[in-house]
């Protein structure tokens, strides 16, 4: 299970990476450096300052915004697709119960 982490603390990281990434070879290495010294992954706060560059326009990508509004409508149809499931069961139930082949 993923440890929460203080937006605050992300923001800071981001931040940092963008602020000092003309200082290193390339966005990786600062965020390498950026994790080091807060003591998070390196791999998470590279992934924190791609997200944010999304967010921002910068770069071509779905939005924050765009990945929860479609993880929503995800689970909506998983739940339409499930009540159809059931009202289908319970259609062939209830038309055997009146056919009167049946009785």
């Amino acid at each position: 299970m993923p440890k929460k982490i203080n937006p605050e603390v992300k923001a800071r990281a981001v931040r940092m990476v963008q602020e000092h990434q003309q200082d290193y070879p390339s966005a990786t290495a600062a965020a390498r450096a950026v994790a080091k010294q807060l003591g998070l992954g390196r791999e998470t706060v590279r992934r924190w300052v791609v997200d944010a560059e999304v967010d921002a326009g910068d770069r071509p990508g779905v939005t924050s915004t765009e990945l929860a509004e479609i993880k929503a409508l995800k689970a909506k149809v998983r739940r339409l697709e499930e009540d159809n499931a059931i009202l289908r069961s319970a259609t062939v139930f209830f038309a055997g119960e009146l056919d009167p082949r049946n009785r």
